[in-house]
């Protein structure tokens, strides 16, 4: 797990932690976004709304595709399933 590509803003009220508790806090959001942003967890959550086609795609082979690319066409929308 990389952390040091990732800025984070977490506010804390010093009077409450520890340094070593905010650390600890820190490490465990870094823990939690790794496990939630992996690939498959992304898929899984996700669909594409193709409005040039028609089409929801879900399949994950083909949704995968569409997430490596640079830049999504025109009208095309990356949309959370909840």
């Amino acid at each position: 797990m990389n952390k040091s590509n990732r800025d984070l803003l977490v506010l804390f009220n010093q009077d409450l932690m520890s340094p070593q508790a905010m650390e600890h806090e820190v490490d465990m959001l870094h823990e939690l976004l790794y496990n939630v942003e992996r690939t498959d967890n992304v898929i899984t959550s996700h669909e594409i709304i193709d409005l040039n086609k028609y089409k929801i795609i879900n399949n994950s082979s083909h949704l995968r595709k569409i997430l490596r690319q640079k830049e999504l066409k025109a009208f095309v929308f990356l949309n959370n399933k909840n």
